[in-house]
């Protein structure tokens, strides 16, 4: 058993090391190149703090192992609304703010519906990742395009908020230099997050044969959680500084990118069939507590203390339900 333990844990160091690097460095690059904040947000902030998510789903993909591969995105997306907003919501009332929760909560209820209708109807083959990963593209396009004249990007830009809550050196504008060191930086936390994921995944496979359960289950669990790891400790941080309006966007636009574009790119490089434990309870659970979730934040605009007591039980008990 520690035989698997140690990859696992090994894994998922190197994913949110890398992570990080890949992150400073791309942003670091990006305001050298003159690109916009907001653009740099929804884009490289964006994709950079999923990057843990989508090299691992894409992995257990390649091998073989779909349980995994969709278990990562559906448990990050329950983990992200009942164990981070629960606990974020525990340290510090999170405020939604109405657009947020009016296009962007809206979008993450759409698209985890249409997530879970897609997985059910048809295998996630090369085509209906394509349309994912197309979504994504024609939502960030449109909200950089609403967004540019206002201070705010919605949800997704609310990433880049709460990464630079518990890094401001990130949010602190760079004097021009040469761009050889911020992209070394970038392709070297690149690389350890292929590597963390190659490991995570070999783990992964290795302890639920250990532990006699199925992929799927560590996928639901440990390997989504751990993967949400740079949400969960940015959602904290931000929570501890009082900053709890940040923590809402921060989960919604991180289950947007999950479903669309973590799932996207796992079905185009790797297509297989969502295992059918996933459609049958986990797909529909996730869109159950996204619609808690937006009840919640449409009761005063707010979701406080109480609320996160019932967000986090609600992830012991799923947690009870899935390990045998």
């Amino acid at each position: 058993m520690t035989d698997a333990w140690i990859p696992l844990l090994g894994g998922l160091v190197l994913l949110v090391a890398g992570g990080e690097l890949l992150v400073r460095g791309a942003v670091q690059a990006a305001e050298r190149l003159g690109i916009s904040p907001l653009v740099v947000g929804l884009t490289l902030v964006g994709f950079g703090t999923s990057m843990p998510e989508l090299v691992t789903s894409v992995q257990a993909g390649l091998n073989g192992s779909p349980g995994i591969a969709y278990g990562n995105v559906v448990g990050s997306n329950i983990a992200n609304i009942l164990l981070i907003a629960g606990v974020s919501a525990l340290i510090c009332p999170i405020i939604v703010a109405r657009s947020a929760l009016r296009r962007d909560a809206a979008v993450m209820l759409t698209v985890a519906g249409g997530f879970m209708a897609l997985a059910w109807a048809v295998p996630l083959g090369r085509m209906a990742g394509l349309a994912l990963v197309t979504l994504l593209i024609g939502y960030i396009t449109f909200v950089i395009r609403q967004e540019r004249g206002s201070a705010g990007g919605g949800a997704l830009n609310d990433k880049t908020l709460a990464l630079a809550q518990a890094d401001p050196g990130l949010a602190r504008p760079h004097a021009p230099k040469r761009l050889v060191l911020p992209l070394l930086i970038a392709l070297a936390g690149l690389a350890l997050v292929v590597l963390g994921g190659s490991f995570l995944v070999n783990g992964a496979v290795a302890l639920a044969r250990g532990f006699g359960v199925s992929e799927t289950v560590i996928g639901l669990t440990i390997v989504a959680v751990g993967t949400s790891m740079p949400e969960l400790v940015t959602s904290v941080i931000a929570a501890l500084k009082r900053q709890g309006d940040v923590a809402f966007g921060n989960v919604v636009g991180s289950n947007i990118y999950n479903l669309l574009g973590i799932g996207g790119a796992t079905a185009l490089i790797a297509p297989s069939r969502v295992p059918g434990e996933i459609v049958s309870f986990d797909a529909p659970l996730m869109v159950a507590v996204s619609l808690l979730l937006v009840l919640f934040a449409a009761t005063g605009l707010r979701i406080g203390r109480r609320e996160g007591v019932v967000l986090l039980g609600g992830y012991v008990a799923y947690l009870w339900l899935l390990w045998p």
